[in-house]
């Protein structure tokens, strides 16, 4: 089978590697990729947010299944135009997409598949914006209708930050804060079945102790032992296969990955937001942990035929842990050398924001690597991404300390 990958961070990174592993996978193409792609798979230039250029690609290459990482292409329609060409597609129609594409879109789906999520106004001047921020009172929860690239939400007790955020959006989406600890819950759906993939959780702040900016994730591990142990058939039963139907219902199906993430709260799960793809930097440690064929797996989601399977895991641990540029998440420093990395030995090296020039490894984005490592518990995984990451040098960056710690101390615990 012939695939090709549209993408270029990290996620689409541990997604090469699951594709490439699955031995039906013969030839494995990425577009754009990044340089550590380029190790292990083919790549090509493409503007992704060109959707004939993505077809024209598929055409050329004559593939057997488009696998699409990013958001971006995915709520522009370029799933519809691939279909429309005959390609087997992993990901959403633009109509699917809109679940990420619009937070005000996906709260009216949640309402209609009775998916509980928390109260919520959506607003579109600042007298509705002030009123609902007087509503729901500290802290404050403010979300961007559209994309943002992971900088569309702020939550904060600051009610003037929360005021200058929403005035800056067009369109937004003011919530009640949902208090309990948060986790992300992935589906993978034919359009009719859903399978749910383990739990993760992954770190937002840019600091230890869950201090600083929202970002667009500085870290993140898998399993959860603290996570209730029904959790993953909760979700399903409350949260992934209500939403598969109502799609389907309104003769949107979607296809591809739904990522949930989730508010643990007293009174039960709740939805803080749906994604329309694999989410970063999740991915990084679910893949690894994934024992069933990714290739053979996103095949038969393409083509409606997940009826009789069942999702196999590895009883091991991961932890990812994020290398990020000087000033990340705002204005970064780019094009600073990057070393260190023939000395990392047992853990994944993710690719991210990096580019090659005259034969050095150059940062090129806010989130540059991500290191994963494995083990037989959360300790022994921190261990080995925290001495990967460490051996990685790169001028003003810096990582949290503390990804995975209180969870290691719990399972340790238990």
């Amino acid at each position: 089978m012939k695939i090709l990958l549209v993408g270029s961070g990290g996620r689409e990174h541990a997604l090469a590697l699951g594709l490439k592993s699955d031995k039906s996978c013969t030839q494995l193409h990425v577009a754009p990729g990044n340089p550590g792609i380029a190790e292990i798979a083919q790549t090509h230039s493409l503007v992704i947010t060109d959707n004939q250029a993505i077809c024209a690609l598929a055409q050329q290459l004559s593939v057997d299944l488009v696998v699409i990482g990013p958001e971006i292409p995915l709520v522009n329609g370029a799933a519809d135009v691939l279909r429309a060409a005959g390609f087997a597609v992993f990901g959403p129609s633009q109509a699917a997409a809109q679940l990420e594409g619009s937070k005000d879109f996906a709260k009216g789906v949640m309402r209609d598949a009775g998916v509980p999520t928390a109260r919520s106004f959506t607003c579109n001047n600042a007298a509705e914006i002030e009123k609902a921020l007087d509503t729901f009172g500290a802290p404050y929860v403010v979300k961007d209708d559209g994309l943002a690239a992971g900088k569309g939400v702020v939550v904060t007790v600051d009610r003037e930050q929360a005021l200058r955020h929403a005035l800056s959006c067009q369109r937004v989406v003011i919530e009640e804060y949902l208090k309990g600890p948060e986790i992300s819950l992935f589906g993978i759906s034919d359009g009719r079945n859903i399978l749910p993939m383990q739990p993760a959780q992954d770190f937002k702040r840019a600091f230890d102790h869950d201090e600083g900016p929202n970002t667009g994730g500085m870290g993140a591990y898998s399993p959860l032992p603290w996570a209730p142990e029904d959790i993953v058939d909760r979700t399903y039963e409350e949260v992934l296969a209500p939403v598969v139907a109502e799609m389907a219902a309104r003769g949107t199906p979607f296809i591809g990955l739904l990522y949930a993430g989730l508010a643990l709260t007293d009174t039960g799960i709740k939805v803080i937001e749906f994604n329309a793809r694999f989410g970063d930097p999740e991915t990084q440690v679910l893949i690894p942990r994934l024992v069933s064929p990714l290739a053979s797996l996103l095949y038969k989601a393409a083509t409606n035929n997940l009826d009789d399977e069942v999702l196999q895991w590895k009883d091991e641990s991961a932890v990812t842990v994020v290398l990020a540029a000087d000033g990340y998440p705002g204005d970064v420093k780019t094009g600073s050398k990057i070393s260190g990395l023939e000395k990392v030995d047992g853990a994944y090296i993710y690719h991210a924001g990096t580019t090659k020039s005259e034969g050095s490894l150059l940062s090129s984005g806010g989130r540059v690597l991500t290191a994963t490592g494995m083990g037989n518990d959360l300790a022994a995984a921190r261990t080995n991404a925290y001495r990967a990451i460490s051996q990685i040098e790169l001028a003003g960056s810096f990582y949290r300390s503390d990804i995975a710690l209180t969870a290691s101390i719990t399972e340790k615990v238990n």
